[in-house]
């Protein structure tokens, strides 16, 4: 049974002190897309070395999560999530002042452990109260979701303003430091604890299998899918990860139970998740760049000014977080498992219509919209099923696989897509110069497979199993048990 930590601390509050911690996040998670061009222009840096400043934050994020979220399993989720949000905070810090690229990209790496929010806040909402986790949990990646369309906005216009990019960049370390004492202050220790030693082989084959396979996919487009380099790190880190697996099998504490995905019910979950990540995060590229194009000049797209897409882009994060607020109760009315299959079929449906009705801006968005509300309900009601389906003394490692496969998933669909895209395309002159450009196929066919994904999600969603919740009599007994050891 989980022992609350003192009866003076409500859920309620709880939960408002960790939606400003979310909050936080997710504008510094959006904060740095629309200051692209003027951070390349800082560091005198092309493209193709500013595709880094994401695929740091990225690559460092798969690896450290699991690590800090078992870790905050072993010696307490609000301990993690303070060493979490120093680094956070350290990076910000770096990331504003650094006199070179080569030191920012340090910044961002330090920044990674923000990914580890959420799945240790996870294991303390479910900690203060099991029966209301799953609403908690919703209005957690709402108020993220949020963030990341607020720090999108706020950066572009406070750029456009002040033309200094350090003291834009400023703006997220002084709202990260202000997470900081929040989380030390305010917000409770859990006490339910995973027994067992600190399992370093496993982390470090774990952080090398990921970042070598995910460097490999995250690079093909740059490199080619048939460059030595490209295979060698694709092969040799799954290659690493199953002797990961292979030796974790044999391990008394290994850092992941992998018998915890079949004997808990939360892996089926998380194969939806990939699936999720996929057709969501894989497919937004296409979407946007369609929004971006013009038509008169490359023959297909809608051809919106920057901020009009901009603002698109803000649309479907609201629409995203109207889902995440919806996702609860619409598991409350129908079972969780026919909630993620629903916004599944929704998905599919946006996807389908926004190839048939391509060419209209309006009926275009709209779909846009109904694939962002989708998303925002799977991305509360599947960490839910994850969190109340777990251990209780394993709920970080669980939430962190869940977040984890589901990034990942997301950055190699991405790469995958890329390739489907380049292998639709035609020779074009411009002022007579021979180029090859994507064609609207290479688009469809992005979308389409998009569709295919979110239908398999729906169907494999039926299946997934639920543990059940605690009754009233459970949290009253839990809640006086707590009372009486205070």
């Amino acid at each position: 049974m989980i022992r609350l930590a003192s009866r003076s601390w409500s859920p309620f509050g709880v939960v408002g002190f960790l939606v400003f911690m979310e909050l936080g996040s997710g504008m510094l998670q959006g904060w740095f897309s629309p200051l692209l061009a003027a951070i390349g222009q800082q560091f005198a840096v092309d493209a193709g070395a500013l595709n880094w400043v994401n695929a740091m934050y990225m690559l460092v994020t798969v690896a450290c999560v699991p690590i800090l979220a078992k870790l905050g399993d072993m010696f307490g989720h609000k301990r993690l999530l303070t060493v979490a949000a120093t680094f956070v905070v350290i990076g910000s810090v770096v990331v504003a002042f650094a006199p070179t690229f080569e030191l920012f990209l340090v910044g961002r790496a330090l920044q990674a452990p923000l990914a580890a929010f959420l799945p240790l806040e996870f294991a303390i909402v479910r900690a203060r109260d099991e029966k209301s986790a799953s609403r908690n949990i919703g209005v957690l990646v709402g108020a993220l979701t949020l963030g990341g369309a607020v720090g999108s906005l706020a950066s572009g216009v406070l750029y456009a303003a002040m033309q200094d990019l350090t003291a834009v960049l400023v703006f997220p370390a002084i709202l990260i430091a202000l997470c900081l004492p929040v989380v030390v202050f305010l917000v409770p220790e859990t006490t339910v604890r995973k027994g067992g030693r600190i399992d370093w082989a496993g982390a470090i084959l774990l952080t090398a299998g990921l970042l070598s396979t995910l460097t490999g996919i995250s690079n093909s487009g740059a490199w080619g899918w048939h460059n030595p380099k490209t295979l060698l790190l694709i092969l040799s880190g799954i290659a690493v990860l199953v002797l990961w697996a292979f030796l974790g099998r044999r391990m008394k504490d290994p850092l992941v139970d992998l018998s915890m995905l079949t004997k808990s019910g939360i892996g089926l979950p998380i194969v939806v998740s990939i699936l999720f990540g996929a057709q969501t995060y894989g497919g937004q590229t296409a979407s946007f760049l369609w929004l971006l194009s013009e038509p008169d000049r490359v023959g297909y797209g809608l051809g919106m000014p920057t901020a009009a897409a901009g603002a698109t882009i803000v649309l479907y994060a609201v629409a995203a977080f109207a889902g995440t607020l919806l996702g609860d109760r619409l598991s409350r009315w129908i079972t969780p498992q026919r909630a993620v299959a629903l916004a599944g079929v929704f998905a599919a449906a946006s996807f389908a219509l926004m190839i048939v009705f391509a060419g209209s801006t309006v009926l275009f968005i709209s779909w846009m919209a109904v694939g962002g509300l989708s998303a925002g309900v799977l991305l509360a009601v599947l960490p839910a099923i994850v969190v109340r389906n777990a251990p209780a003394d394993s709920v970080g490692i669980a939430s962190a696989l869940f977040n984890t496969a589901r990034t990942a998933a997301g950055a190699a669909a991405g790469a995958m897509f890329a390739l489907v895209m380049s292998l639709f395309v035609t020779a074009r002159t411009v002022e007579g110069v021979v180029t090859t450009q994507s064609t609207p196929t290479s688009f469809f066919a992005v979308w389409a497979i998009c569709l295919v994904i979110a239908l398999a999600l729906s169907i494999l969603a039926l299946r997934m199993r639920m543990a059940k919740t605690p009754d009233t009599s459970e949290v009253v007994d839990a809640s006086a048990t707590a009372s009486s050891d205070v």
